[in-house]
């Protein structure tokens, strides 16, 4: 067993872009991290993956500008691939150029996963440094891919005794052909109006609110342009929405205080979350600048609601972090039924546009704390999975553990 020891000023290789219809999102939180990362403690490397899934870093990669012209940026940056490395750490290579020029190597002592959607936050990537055995921000593989299925992560809720809205899902292939009987399943089991969403995905891309028979069928083949899978749930009305982020690991978490995003209309958009303008609500931000991401959506900080309420909500948050094993932070977002008070959840984000940092600077931890404690977790999560045994010391290939396999062979 390799005994890990953490370096005195880690590489942190913030990971961001990715193939996913989250790229752009992803870009801001990414440069969002880098900028709130403390250069004394760190060394910031960024690590951009374009959607045609090649790997970039350089210093250009900092700056916003360079995403506004993608010739420009791949003239600034150099691309990288990943290499066998050393034990504990990610190394990037630059490509060899001519017989004389050393490919450049770039070795990271932490992985910061800032994607949102596709393989950065569905356990993908997550999985790759586990294969590696490289500390990585974040929840594990099994948190991530959980926490990215709207139906998984609702039928784990229900069975945890957390509460959700009654759903149907629909894969395509059971789709095809039979459009007419699942339609009138959603409309007898869940009414009308519903919500529809593929699975998979996040920032409200893809969701629609159906009101009639002809709506939903429409609403259903657009989701399925980004997802084989889908989800129809019952319209909470009327409905409000409570956000809360959770900082931490299974066993110590903490909750952020409460937000509300100001909906303009019935289901909140994609554009309302990152190209919306400021709003004069109390509490909600004002004239939101270019590239704040998630920090840009009108809100209300903390959620108006009774102390109780909000303290419910929060143990309730607590409560699905750790169900679904999550680790670093994560933002959980609850339906609520303006007129029972019910509280549902909705979704987990296991890497929240912003690092949901505009939670916790009113929570009393600023983004740079927030930052480093992520990576503070990453490194104490990598040493509970290290010092396990991860080998069993028998080659069952050798000549007298081959006989003892021959030997079983045939008994029942």
């Amino acid at each position: 067993m390799t005994r890990f020891h953490q370096p005195a000023r880690p590489a942190v290789g913030v990971v961001f872009g990715g193939v996913s219809p989250e790229h752009e999102v992803s870009i801001i939180s990414g440069l969002q991290a880098l900028a709130a990362l403390d250069t004394g403690r760190f060394e910031p490397v960024p690590v951009f993956i374009a959607k045609d899934a090649s790997w970039w870093t350089g210093d250009a990669l900092r700056e916003v500008e360079t995403f506004r012209d993608l010739g420009r940026l791949r003239s600034r940056a150099e691309r990288v691939a990943l290499v066998p490395g050393a034990t504990h750490r990610l190394a990037l290579e630059t490509p060899r150029v001519g017989l004389f020029k050393r490919p450049k190597r770039i070795e990271l002592d932490v992985v910061f996963p800032v994607l949102h959607g596709g393989s950065g936050e569905d356990g993908g990537l997550q999985g790759l440094c586990e294969v590696l055995g490289v500390p990585y921000v974040g929840s594990s593989l099994l948190g991530s891919a959980v926490g990215m299925d709207k139906v998984v992560s609702k039928h784990l809720c229900r069975r945890h005794g957390i509460p959700v809205v009654d759903f149907v899902e629909i894969r395509e292939a059971a789709w095809a052909g039979r459009e007419a009987e699942w339609l009138e399943r959603c409309e007898a089991e869940l009414g009308l109006p519903a919500i529809v969403k593929p699975a998979r995905l996040g920032s409200s891309i893809g969701i629609s609110r159906a009101a009639d028979r002809s709506a939903l069928d429409a609403a259903i083949e657009e989701a399925f342009r980004y997802d084989g899978k889908v989800i129809v749930e019952r319209a909470v009305h009327p409905l409000r929405e409570i956000n809360c982020s959770v900082l931490g690991d299974p066993d110590e978490a903490i909750a952020s205080v409460l937000e509300e995003p100001v909906m303009k209309d019935a289901v909140l958009s994609f554009r309302d979350k990152y190209l919306g303008a400021g709003s004069s609500a109390k509490g909600a931000r004002q004239a939101p600048a270019a590239g704040e991401g998630m920090a840009s959506l009108d809100r209300l900080i903390p959620a108006p609601l009774a102390d109780e309420e909000a303290a419910r909500a929060r143990d309730l948050a607590v409560r699905v972090f750790r169900t679904f094993e999550c680790a670093g932070v994560a933002r959980i977002d609850f339906l609520r039924d303006g007129g029972t008070g019910e509280l549902y959840f909705n979704e987990i984000n296991t890497i929240p546009g912003s690092l949901s940092f505009y939670l916790w600077e009113p929570s009393g931890i600023p983004f740079d704390r927030l930052v480093d404690r992520l990576v503070e977790i990453a490194f104490a999560q990598h040493r509970d999975r290290t010092h396990r045994v991860r080998s069993y010391d028998v080659n069952l290939l050798s000549e007298k553990d081959l006989g003892g396999l021959k030997g079983a062979k045939g008994t029942r």
